[in-house]
């Protein structure tokens, strides 16, 4: 039985994805006028939990009458699988693929009407994940970022900041097949060592840092994420796909190559807005919302 609030009820749900037990929230409109709900998976930013900006957009979105699914990944949060905290692409997509298969398993869900909203680098794999099964209809990338290869290398140092990084993900992966311990690290630093423009989303507990994030990162993660084309899936994209960014945002360029290779793309560009701002602003999440509803309104069929 769910929790729930003056207009929107939450269930906290569990499904399988390659081994583990993947654990969400169901965020669903009290008033529904639907005995099936078109429906939404909702993702957040790199090294977060469910808490976080997707239960913003999650509970945002039910207000606007769809169902919206958060879960932690496979190795985070309430999720079991190890090792933990690994920012792996491939595996979150893959997860993204078993969220879908979950909620078209639901008698309460239209499995026609299955979209993906992700946010900064979720969206790549959301995007990723709608190449690889049908049941994601239509996409909203919010904020995303989609790096290549070339563009992840140049923005961690160049080719001896990514050798560096690699050697340090061998050693954690060798130390966890040795031992059974992860080798984790601090995502992000505390406030008083962060001069970074998103110290304040992560370090402030009315913000970011609420207590279900553990604020952990497996450098072991480098292996693959050094591996992965976010740029690849555009060519094979075949759902109507809407974007919402800002050249204040991280990565614009990115997104830019990106839609230019979509055939069938709505891209809005917010003036002024900041990364961090997308994740729990008022302006910035209701402008994105409203747009991202539109969105699949239109590209959706209905719940019946």
């Amino acid at each position: 039985m769910g929790t729930s609030n003056s207009s929107i009820q939450i269930e906290r749900v569990a499904f399988p994805s390659d081994g583990a037990t993947l654990v969400g929230q169901l965020y669903r409109p009290a008033a529904a006028n639907s005995d099936r709900l078109a429906a939404v998976i909702v993702t957040g930013a790199w090294g977060t939990v469910k808490e976080q900006m997707p239960a913003g957009y999650a509970r945002e979105t039910a207000s606007r009458g769809y169902a919206a699914l958060t879960f932690d990944f496979k190795g985070w949060g309430e999720s079991d699988g190890r090792p933990r905290s690994m920012e792996d692409p491939f595996a979150k997509a893959a997860d993204i693929s078993a969220a879908a298969e979950y909620l078209a398993s639901r008698s309460d869900i239209d499995h026609d009407a299955i979209g993906g909203l992700g946010i900064c680098a979720s969206a790549a794999y959301m995007a990723t994940a709608a190449t690889k099964t049908d049941l994601i209809k239509s996409l909203a990338l919010i904020a995303p970022a989609l790096p290549s290869p070339s563009t992840v290398t140049e923005h961690l140092g160049g080719v001896d900041g990514a050798t560096a990084l690699r050697d340090a993900a061998r050693e954690a992966h060798r130390a966890y097949e040795a031992t059974g311990k992860e080798l984790l690290v601090p995502a992000v630093p505390p406030a008083a060592e962060n001069p970074e423009p998103g110290a304040d989303y992560y370090t402030n507990p009315d913000r970011g840092n609420v207590p279900e994030w553990g604020n952990t990162f497996n450098p072991a993660s480098w292996l693959t994420w050094f591996e992965y084309d976010a740029q690849a899936a555009a060519p094979n994209l075949r759902q109507p796909l809407l974007t919402v960014h800002s050249d204040a945002a991280a990565s614009p360029e990115s997104v830019k190559e990106f839609v230019a290779q979509v055939p069938q793309v709505t891209d809005i560009w917010l003036d002024g807005v900041s990364q961090f701002d997308f994740y729990d602003q008022p302006d910035a999440m209701t402008t994105s919302c409203d747009a991202a509803v539109r969105h699949f309104t239109s590209t959706m069929s209905p719940g019946h």
